[in-house]
């Protein structure tokens, strides 16, 4: 009995051991690889790395990982003059092979989410002067920008100063979105001189997006643009 007693008890501070040794290693390794994929330039700050799955040592022997999920919040995409803040940023990659310094990893697939709010994806709209002729008559300065708020499904509608502009419809082809639908108002036509209400559809291209993963679809809410995200054999690190 005595000697049972001392196998189990040995066999549980072993287990105990590995597991703490499992753990140990996997954080290391998620610190790793977030410093990676900042340096890699496939995020614009480093992001909170997670690996899921356990024992994760078993995972290491095959180098290749079956969950990992990333997240940060105020990233920014885009390039130039159309950079943006997005936020709450997350992304699940699953089959993620990495090298043994995990100088380099690619994905076999991902998907993931985040936000751009209302105030910032106006700035990515053009001024006033350049989608209403003769917007100058309206007494709106030289920058003003349409301002954007949610309009229902699929929807997003917009003011220019104090003029409304009515909704529009929302979509995008690969990482570029358009909004087209846009009608100024009757009084802000009569004030511009404009006999055409409709305003040009807008689009604006989002790139450096994070993780490598690439626009799949765009959704209106009321606190901004949902975006989601996706990919196939995505170059992660290196």
């Amino acid at each position: 009995m005595r000697g049972w007693l001392k196998g189990t008890i040995g066999l549980v501070v072993l287990s105990g051991v590995l597991v703490g040794a499992d753990r140990i290693a996997v954080g290391v390794a998620e610190d790793e690889a977030a410093d990676q994929i900042l340096k890699s330039g496939r995020m614009s700050q480093k992001p909170h790395v997670s690996i899921e799955g356990f024992p994760f040592l078993t995972q290491v022997v095959t180098q290749k990982l079956d969950d990992v999920r990333i997240s940060a919040d105020g990233l920014t995409v885009g390039e130039g003059k159309d950079k943006v803040a997005l936020h709450s940023f997350s992304a699940r990659l699953s089959g993620v092979e990495v090298s043994d310094n995990m100088s380099s990893a690619t994905v076999d697939t991902g998907s993931g989410s985040g936000l751009i709010d209302y105030a910032d994806l106006s700035r990515l709209l053009p001024p006033a002067s350049e989608l209403v002729p003769n917007a100058g008559r309206l007494s709106l300065g030289g920058g003003t920008r349409l301002s954007l708020s949610y309009g229902g499904p699929g929807k997003v509608k917009a003011s220019l100063g104090p003029f409304p502009v009515g909704e529009a419809s929302v979509h995008n082809k690969g990482n570029t979105v358009t909004v087209d639908g846009f009608r100024i108002s009757a009084m802000a036509s009569l004030l511009a001189g404009v006999s055409d209400q409709a305003i040009a559809p807008i689009s604006f291209t989002l790139a450096a997006l994070p993780a490598g993963l690439n626009l799949a679809s765009v959704t209106p809410q009321e606190d901004g643009f949902r975006l989601a995200f996706d990919g196939k054999d995505v170059k992660l690190i290196g």
